[in-house]
């Protein structure tokens, strides 16, 4: 097979992947224009249509699609092996893709990351924050960070965080016109702000649990919000209660601006894992990430 053929074939599947050439031709580097010409160059060549295109999207035809189950994987698998490559320089290189909840990319990635990549300028990280449940192979991620429950049994799954203190606070405030609930009940005389996931299309629910008694509460209000930061600034100003991590109101108890409640209901919540599919061989950039968040553990317990 001719080298501009393997170009070609690259950029279709990467067209297809994204549905959308705006899309794909940032993530080759390339023109949108120069990206369209490459696409129809390759169904000229093979006299077929492999892409559906409307004014609004970008699908592959049945043809397309096969060629799409074929060639994704093989090509994912290339760059894994070309990442790998770089064991062989002095120093670890390369990109480092990863998924993660907004808590545990503010807690847990950036001090680790900040320690570790001063000295290693060729290795790059991103980190997407997402609450959803990501595959990470089909999304191209090189990790996800979430809860170790939450990780798929086909997974390497790596802990890399102590058990979460969770806390459910109130704005004085909004307490002062409350009752202070006593029991998970009392919850429904309350107004919450709620953290929505992607996933489900629900709210986050309270884990809530005494003396062997386990509860997944839903508590209705008129917000929710995807991160962490705008509930809580909504909780400060009064607006309702809030189920956050501990930590990320640590300074507000001690201010007295929030008050907690139901803290005898309110149990830590299972510490952070990183995960990843099951390969042979993972590149040194990745093991050098691997290692910082595993040495960042050690500390902290």
């Amino acid at each position: 097979m001719r080298r501009e053929d393997i170009a070609d074939l690259t950029a279709f599947v990467t067209v297809a992947e994204e549905g959308s050439f705006t899309k794909a031709a940032t993530r080759l580097g390339i023109s949108q224009s120069a990206l369209s010409q490459i696409v129809r160059r390759l169904e000229d060549r093979l006299g077929l249509r492999l892409l559906a295109r409307t004014t609004r999207s970008v699908a592959p035809t049945p043809a397309g699609d096969r060629l799409v189950r074929r060639l994704g994987p093989l090509l994912r698998e290339i760059d894994s092996d070309l990442a790998e490559l770089s064991e062989f320089r002095d120093t670890p290189t390369g990109n480092i893709r990863i998924t993660s909840v907004e808590h545990a990319a503010k807690t847990i990635l950036i001090p680790a990351l900040a320690e570790v990549l001063p000295g290693y300028p060729d290795v790059n990280v991103e980190v997407i924050v997402d609450y959803g449940l990501v595959d990470v192979v089909a999304d191209r991620f090189d990790a996800g960070v979430r809860l170790g429950e939450q990780v798929a049994k086909d997974m390497i799954s790596v802990r890399i965080s102590p058990d979460i203190p969770m806390a459910i606070v109130g704005a004085p405030a909004y307490l002062t016109q409350h009752p202070v609930p006593k029991t998970p009940e009392d919850l429904v005389e309350h107004r919450a702000i709620n953290l929505r996931l992607p996933s489900s299309e629900t709210i986050n629910a309270w884990r809530l649990s005494k003396n062997g008694e386990a509860k997944r509460v839903r508590v209705e209000g008129a917000l929710s919000f995807n991160t962490v930061e705008l509930i809580r600034k909504s909780v400060l100003l009064g607006q309702g209660l809030a189920y956050l991590p501990r930590d990320q109101v640590e300074d507000d108890l001690a201010r007295g601006t929030l008050s907690q409640v139901l803290a005898d209901w309110t149990p830590p919540l299972p510490g952070y894992h990183l995960y990843y599919p099951n390969r042979r061989h993972s590149s040194p950039a990745f093991r050098l990430v691997v290692d910082a968040l595993k040495a960042r553990l050690r500390r902290l317990s």
